[in-house]
């Protein structure tokens, strides 16, 4: 679990000792948070194995109010509204999270919408999102998705196999007939301009291509294929300690199809990102890239958090201490463990900074870099995979732009 942020030797590990102060005097300036995850609801009706917030080491959902009270919303709009004025940004975007979104009820999802608008409005634009796992998705909230203009991301892992693996209720029935279903009223005519697109966790024992084409049958504009977390103390699923690229391997299955067939048509992020990398291109994604990370998280309970994805690392990874009726979201740029993901290179180990390929994996997603002692300075536990499949994506590239010439002038 490593070690708690509270118990004595936690500061010794990155970013603990990080000097804020030293940075901002040599001219680094934080960049404003930009997107905004509200967790509506805590808890979820399905019990996935994998899941890092409730499966993982930080089981710190257990202390929260299951849903988030409209006191806690009406902070965190003021807040939100009030972060946007002071950084002079025109729009922000505020994904509302779970747990499972959707167990908050509509009308309470009405509300969350409307009272961060009315904060922001007229001069500051919201846009918003809801990731749900598609099993709740009926027309009740597919209208009120559409009266505000709410982009709507479902979870998918593949075909009906693949997604049952892990993707279960508590009494172990599978969900994928379910999921299908909300995703069938999703993409039918009515609401299809809503789809934001399919996020899916890799597992390993399904075939990627079967995955791919799973996914593919829904036609989303964009699709993302998510590494399990897991970091050095605590590895992920078929992830050895050898030279092997077991993820690196099946991503690239997906990719070669993806470029071939279908890259005009759906967008899938890592690769997209990875290609705009390797142009010298910044990264609009946390996972790949040297991009400052903007985001901060509003727990049911009003306390502001970091990335929760962070709570796969130790209990207490993803807090800061600081609550929305009392803090404004402009402390938390200050705080070590935030810094440290806006600073670039000079958040890298000597490792990775030898590397050829860091400019492109940036280290790889920031929770994937933990190790107890050393904290988060660390490459990625799927660096071999990530520096596999940036290698083969720079090598296709380079042969099909090598070759368009020649068709050129043939």
């Amino acid at each position: 679990m490593g070690v708690r942020r509270d118990e004595p030797g936690h500061e010794t590990e990155w970013p603990g000792a990080l000097d804020v102060r030293a940075l901002l005097e040599g001219g680094w300036r934080p960049t404003p948070i930009r997107d905004f995850i509200l967790k509506v609801h805590s808890r979820c009706n399905l019990a996935c194995d994998y899941c890092y917030m409730y499966e993982m080491a930080d089981q710190g959902w257990r202390r929260q109010p299951r849903r988030m009270s409209r006191q806690v919303v009406a902070w965190a709009a003021q807040r939100i509204a009030e972060h946007a004025r002071a950084n002079l940004l025109p729009e922000v975007e505020v994904v509302l999270h779970g747990g499972e979104p959707l167990l908050a009820g509509a009308d309470h999802l009405r509300y969350a919408i409307e009272a961060i608008r009315a904060a922001a409005e007229p001069d500051v634009h919201v846009g918003f999102s809801v990731q749900t796992n598609g099993v709740l998705l009926d027309e009740l909230f597919l209208d009120l998705f559409a009266e505000h203009g709410v982009s709507v991301g479902v979870s998918l892992d593949g075909d009906e196999e693949g997604h049952d693996l892990h993707r279960r209720r508590a009494n172990g029935r599978g969900s994928y007939q379910d999921v299908r279903t909300g995703l069938e009223r999703l993409t039918g005519p009515r609401y299809r301009h809503l789809f934001g697109g399919l996020l899916s966790a890799i597992e390993l024992r399904s075939d990627p291509i079967a995955t791919y084409e799973a996914l593919l049958e829904f036609r989303p504009p964009e699709m993302d294929f998510l590494l399990p977390h897991g970091n050095w103390d605590a590895p992920p699923p078929g992830r050895p300690a050898d030279e092997s690229a077991p993820y690196g391997d099946w991503l690239i299955a997906i990719f070669d199809r993806w470029y071939a067939a279908e890259a005009g048509d759906v967008r899938v992020r890592l690769f997209s990102e990875i290609i705009r990398l390797l142009f010298g291109r910044m990264s609009g994604s946390e996972a790949v890239g040297l991009s400052p990370v903007a985001v901060a998280v509003v727990e049911t309970n009003g306390e502001i958090e970091q990335v929760d994805s962070l709570k796969s690392a130790y209990d207490g990874a993803a807090g800061t201490r600081l609550h929305v009726s009392r803090d404004p979201f402009d402390t938390v740029l200050s705080l070590p463990s935030v810094v440290a993901r806006q600073i670039g290179r000079r958040a890298l180990s000597e490792q990775c900074l030898a590397c050829e390929a860091h400019e492109v994996c940036g280290g790889g997603l920031y929770p994937h870099r933990y190790r107890s002692g050393t904290g988060f300075r660390n490459p990625s536990v799927y660096c071999r995979d990530l520096f596999k499949l940036i290698a083969h994506i720079r090598d296709v590239l380079s042969a099909d732009l090598a070759a368009r010439p020649a068709a050129t002038v043939a």
